[in-house]
């Protein structure tokens, strides 16, 4: 492609709007330009990266027999109301009804579709196990879009779907599709880590996260520092806390005028965080409310929270005015003690002894509060509400649990019936019986998946591309091209030799001086680099330069020996070029 023919607009400044490197670098080299809020076009150089990556999912999921389709983005309501999510996806789900009044939706995901052509499709158990999959057009109707591409509202992924007559099956599938998308990140030159997950909306038994490690990704996941439990910070344990130390203080009442905060609490009454007890009100089903007891340095996971029955979905906290009917003081002074309203306590809150909580009463706090003698608790009231945090032991006690920051790529769930049964979707299994199929589930974000790599891969300059995702693999900076008939004559004639290999060439041919091209093809990003000068060229050489090793100078390279040094080089050609 001649650099002057193609759509690239760059931008030498940092957008305001931009929050994130990725962004930043997206809308400067020219890949991205936003619509509205969360909605993007991808130009040229954007939609190749695009194809690069569908490309190698493409053949890793070939691989393991995984068939490709194309499902509907709009879909109609009926589907989702056989499964009851019409009504549980809340706003995310963009509904709208057509010119006939009928409703529907723009799919976010597309479990209900691919269960629908199971059941009309497939009936014996000799057709398991299947896999399909498709690279789609998604829709969600984020709250708050962000980070570019990274929390857009469209955006385009690939999910897949697998059915199955037995968990042996779904278990060995679901393996393989772990071990397919861990090439899949390996191939694209990518940090990641796999870890266990909450199944969220979709549901299900048991799922996994592929974060790709960066400082600006929206989750946190925790690993430990021995063994190999790693796990989303909405999924992750620590392990057992120890058992309560018998009391050695009696209850106090103690007056704390305008004391609110666990801070003020600490410093009021001189004491630690993880001996005060804090208490957070939820809204609970038939209009009741909630409450949730933790220690003072521990944060609530909303997540976590949300799978307790007694909680109403989605989660909402009681209001103020909801507290001081429910419990008759405002919420810097409530705590477990004669506390009118049900209560769960997180583990470690539950391992304390002699602790400090709110009275129930306004501008008052207990000292000396224990479990059992002073306040009831029963065991399964006893429950993990809190998010890790680093120094933590990890719940099989293999060292100590750390965070890091990632951005989740791709996750797999084992759906099991959770689809199946409410649709109706039968086989015939080898007894002529009528079963539900069990079903696992496997998504990936493609046009994140474009995020996660500039994240990892950049530097000051710009974009530093891995080679089997870069939108070109060459770059030729023909200096001088409109005005010297060597350099002109030369770049054509490697071009034209190039793109018969072919090789991903982008050729600046651009009337553009020296400092902008080179500023340009480092924000740009392509790996490999020569450069084209009158002087060089009269000399018998040209210049080298990687994009990956952009401290180095370049190297010269004999004319008649580049494109034997650039075979040698380049390492994403296949195998059948000559």
């Amino acid at each position: 492609m001649r650099q002057s023919k193609i759509l690239a607009p760059t931008i030498k400044e940092i957008p305001s709007d931009t929050e994130v490197i990725s962004h930043q670098l997206m809308v400067r080299a020219g890949l991205i330009r936003k619509v509205a809020s969360g909605l993007y076009t991808w130009l040229p150089v954007g939609l190749k990266v695009i194809r690069k990556i569908e490309t190698i999912v493409r053949n890793e999921l070939e691989k393991v027999g995984a068939q490709e389709l194309l499902m509907p983005l709009v879909q109609p309501a009926e589907l989702w109301q056989e499964t009851e999510r019409w009504e549980k996806m809340g706003p995310e789900l963009l509904r709208f009804t057509d010119r006939h009044n009928r409703d529907f939706c723009l799919g976010p995901t597309h479990e209900e579709i691919i269960t629908d052509i199971f059941r009309n499709e497939i009936q014996s158990y000799k057709e398991l196990p299947c896999n399909f999959y498709q690279i789609q057009t998604k829709f969600r109707d984020e709250v708050r879009p962000r980070f570019g591409v990274m929390r857009a509202r469209e955006f385009t992924m690939k999910d897949g779907y697998s059915f199955h007559l037995d968990q042996a099956c779904l278990n060995s599938t679901y393996q393989e599709m772990y071990s397919c998308y861990e090439n899949i990140l390996s191939r694209m030159h990518l940090q990641y880590r796999a870890v266990e997950a909450d199944t969220g909306n979709i549901g299900g038994a048991e799922s996994h996260e592929f974060h790709v490690l960066a400082e600006n990704g929206e989750d946190l996941i925790a690993y430990a520092t021995e063994g190999e439990y790693a796990a989303n910070i909405d999924k992750a344990m620590s392990a057992d806390p120890p058992d309560p130390a018998n009391p050695s203080k009696q209850v106090t009442q103690v007056e704390t005028p305008g004391i609110k905060s666990i801070n003020q609490v600490c410093k009021f009454l001189d004491l630690e965080p993880q001996t005060v007890l804090k208490t957070i009100l939820v809204q609970g089903k038939e209009d009741k409310i909630v409450a949730f007891v933790l220690r003072g340095d521990h944060e609530l996971n909303e997540v976590k929270v949300s799978k307790i029955l007694d909680v109403r979905l989605p989660l909402k906290f009681a209001s103020d005015l909801e507290i001081i009917q429910s419990i008759g003081c405002e919420s810097g002074s409530i705590g477990p003690v004669d506390l009118p309203i049900p209560y769960f306590v997180d583990r470690d809150a539950a391992a304390l002894s002699d602790f400090v909580c709110g009275a129930n009463k306004e501008g008052f706090h207990l000292t000396g509060v224990n479990w059992q003698r002073d306040t009831p608790l029963e065991n399964d009231r006893v429950v993990d509400i809190r998010n890790i945090v680093s120094g933590d032991m990890a719940p099989d006690n293999q060292g100590e649990l750390k965070l890091l920051r990632g951005i989740e790529v791709g996750h797999i769930f084992q759906l099991g019936t959770t689809y199946s049964v409410p649709l109706q979707a039968t086989i015939l299994d080898e007894k002529g019986k009528k079963v539900s199929p069990l079903m696992g589930c496997y998504g990936m974000g493609i046009t994140r998946l474009v995020a996660a790599i500039i994240e990892q891969h950049h530097d000051e300059a710009g974009i530093i591309w891995p080679e089997p995702v870069a939108p070109y693999q060459l770059q030729i900076i023909a200096l001088n091209y409109q005005k010297s008939a060597l350099v002109q004559e030369t770049s054509e004639q490697l071009y034209q030799a190039l793109i018969k290999l072919p090789i991903d060439v982008l050729l600046d041919d651009r009337d553009q001086r020296p400092g902008v091209k080179f500023a340009e093809a480092d924000l740009l990003g392509i790996p490999h680099r020569i450069i084209l000068g009158d002087r060089g060229l009269s000399e018998g050489f040209v210049e080298y330069h990687d994009r990956r090793n952009a401290d180095h100078d370049g190297e010269k390279i004999e004319v008649a020996k580049i494109i034997e040094h650039l075979l040698n080089t380049i390492g994403d050609i296949p195998a059948s070029r000559e």
